[in-house]
C-alpha cells in the first residue's frame, strides 16, 4: 500500500516541482509565458508560486519564488519519503540533502526531455507550435557547444553532448542518493 501512495505522491510532487522550475526557467530567459506551454506551467504553479512572492519577490528576470516553491516541494517530499521508508528518524540534514538531489534530478530531466522532444520534432515537424518555445529554452545550453563543435555532415551532436553530461549528471545523483 505505501508503494501505491508514494507512487502518486511522488508523480504529482515531481510534476509540479518540475513545473515551478520550468517556469523559473521559462521567467529567466523572459520568454512570454502566454503560449499553450506557458499558459500551463503558468496555470498550474501560480497557486504555489504567488503566496511566496511575498517572502521572495521577484528580482529582473530570477523568480526566487518558483525556485522556493520547488524547493518546498522536494523537501516535503523528501520528508513523506523518510516517513514512509525510513527504518529509523533520519536526520534534517539527509532529508535537505536528499530534496536537493531530488530537485536536481528533476532539472537534468527537465532538460533531457526538453531536449529529446527538439531533436524528434526537427526531424518531424520543424514548425510545431512547440517548437520555438524549446529552442529558447535549450538554446543557451546548445549554443556554447555549437559553437565549438561543427556540425558533421549537417548534423548538430549538441544535444548528444548535453544529454550525455546531463546523464553523467544524473549517476552521480543517483551514486550521491543512497548514501544518504
Amino acid at each position: 500500500m505505501r508503494e501505491v501512495l508514494w507512487l502518486v505522491v511522488d508523480t504529482v510532487g515531481s510534476l509540479l516541482a518540475a513545473a515551478c522550475v520550468l517556469r523559473l526557467w521559462m521567467v529567466w530567459l523572459g520568454m512570454a509565458l502566454r503560449d499553450p506551454v506557458g499558459h500551463f506551467v503558468f496555470t498550474f504553479t501560480e497557486w504555489m508560486v504567488r503566496p511566496l512572492r511575498r517572502i521572495v519577490p521577484r528580482r529582473g528576470h530570477f523568480d526566487g519564488s518558483c525556485l522556493l516553491a520547488a524547493l518546498l516541494l522536494a523537501l516535503a517530499l523528501a520528508v513523506v519519503f523518510a516517513l514512509l521508508y525510513a527504518l529509523r528518524t533520519p536526520s534534517f540534514g539527509a532529508v535537505v540533502l536528499l530534496a536537493l538531489l531530488w530537485l536536481a534530478r528533476w532539472v537534468l530531466w527537465l532538460l533531457i526531455g526538453s531536449l529529446l522532444l527538439q531533436v524528434i520534432l526537427s526531424w518531424v515537424n520543424p514548425h510545431a507550435p512547440i517548437a520555438p518555445m524549446l529552442q529558447m529554452l535549450t538554446e543557451p545550453l546548445l549554443s556554447p557547444i555549437q559553437r565549438r563543435l561543427p556540425r558533421l555532415g549537417g548534423v548538430d551532436l549538441s544535444p548528444l553532448i548535453v544529454i550525455l553530461l546531463a546523464q553523467v549528471g544524473l549517476s552521480v545523483v543517483r551514486a550521491l542518493a543512497p548514501a544518504i
